[in-house]
């Protein structure tokens, strides 16, 4: 039975929150809706406008590197939702945006990654690495429950604290099938604790007196977002920041098990309406045990590791994930409802805070151990 402050969309296994009026699938058969002449038109200016916002937060990134363009995007993309983004002839192409260039950005994202990178961190390196995961997300399960945060807001903060922020957020996104408003909030709050890190982090590592290598470890599985492990363990020493960002890149691979984990959950729960009455979540397409961009994903990983995507694309390959996820996250927060974001209420940002410290704590502590 759904809980008091949620109902039960018809014919959907999903709960529908207060402020939030769209069904799970609604983002993807606007993405795939149109067929008049007047209906791609409408799906190719969505599409500009969100293109369009990306190329203002891509610039407001580079003028400022800790905020970093996806999240420019995203509050971009917030504050002209009113204006824009409850333009019905937008919504097919912001919908796109949001849906499809998202999984597109997961698939190139991985030939950022190479399973060399884990023979480079050495075995000693990946307890820290689980063993924060797997606190981050336990606690995010009993936490979130107690403070009733949402369900799909919950997962999304607790694998964007545990994996890689906007990446993993990303990457998980489309396959518990959230609502932008979850994603939005997700995202604002791995930001806030991202700054949080870069301020505090380096001035306790001299505090513990961790040498360059632990302070890389401890900064690279703590801190979530590229750009701010790097300000936050270059701020230490340059040994410190190399080491960082390759335990940064390794706990990406972990979007793949997670990702593969929570599409198996995800249909299990759609397989069952309330009364029991066996569905899908397609309306009647099967939902494949593995999301395509995540195979995508990972063949990309193996692809890369095997040498079969040269250096000399690395550079551009990266950029244009990047560019692609600030594409998408423009479509989330232009479709994002403000109205469900204040109902919301601090609690998710409690939750992100206590698994910031439960995070940072069990990496410091395990590396005492191990």
């Amino acid at each position: 039975m759904a809980s008091e402050g949620t109902r039960w969309l018809p014919g959907s296994s999903y709960r529908a929150h207060p402020g939030i009026v769209t069904t799970p699938m609604q983002s993807r058969e606007r993405a795939a809706a149109p067929t008049t002449p007047g209906a791609r038109t409408g799906r190719r200016a969505g599409l500009a406008a969100a293109v369009a916002v990306a190329v203002v937060a891509t610039l407001l990134g580079r003028w400022v590197p800790l905020v970093g363009a996806p999240v420019a995007a995203i509050l971009l993309g917030v504050a002209l939702s009113r204006p824009l983004g409850r333009r019905e002839r937008l919504a097919p192409g912001v919908a796109l945006a949001s849906t499809t260039v998202l999984q597109a950005a997961v698939v190139v994202l991985g030939a950022q990654l190479s399973l060399r990178d884990v023979r480079d961190v050495g075995l000693s390196s990946l307890p820290v690495m689980l063993g924060t995961l797997a606190a981050c997300l336990a606690v995010a399960w009993l936490v979130g429950r107690g403070l009733g945060v949402d369900r799909d807001l919950n997962v999304l903060v607790a694998v964007g604290t545990a994996i890689c922020g906007a990446s993993a957020i990303a990457a998980v996104s489309p396959v518990i099938k959230a609502r932008g408003n979850a994603v939005a909030y997700a995202l604002s709050t791995i930001f806030v604790f991202n700054v949080a890190a870069v301020v505090t982090f380096p001035a306790l590592g001299h505090v513990l007196h961790l040498s360059q290598t632990q302070f890389g470890l401890f900064a690279g599985t703590a801190v979530n977002d590229t750009s701010s492990v790097v300000a936050t363990a270059a701020t230490y020493g340059v040994a410190a920041g190399n080491h960082a960002v390759v335990v940064k890149l390794v706990r990406t691979l972990m979007i793949v098990p997670i990702g593969l984990a929570l599409g198996v959950l995800t249909r299990r729960r759609a397989a069952r309406t309330p009364d029991g009455a066996a569905v899908t979540a397609t309306g009647g397409r099967r939902v494949p045990a593995v999301p395509w961009f995540i195979a995508g994903f990972l063949v990309v990983v193996v692809a890369n590791s095997v040498g079969l995507v040269p250096g000399a694309a690395h550079h551009a390959l990266a950029q244009t994930s990047v560019f692609l996820v600030t594409t998408a996250l423009a479509g989330v927060g232009l479709s994002t409802d403000l109205d469900g974001l204040r109902r919301a209420g601090a609690r998710p940002l409690l939750l992100g805070a206590i698994l910031w410290i439960v995070v940072a704590v069990t990496s410091l502590a395990l590396q005492v151990v191990f």
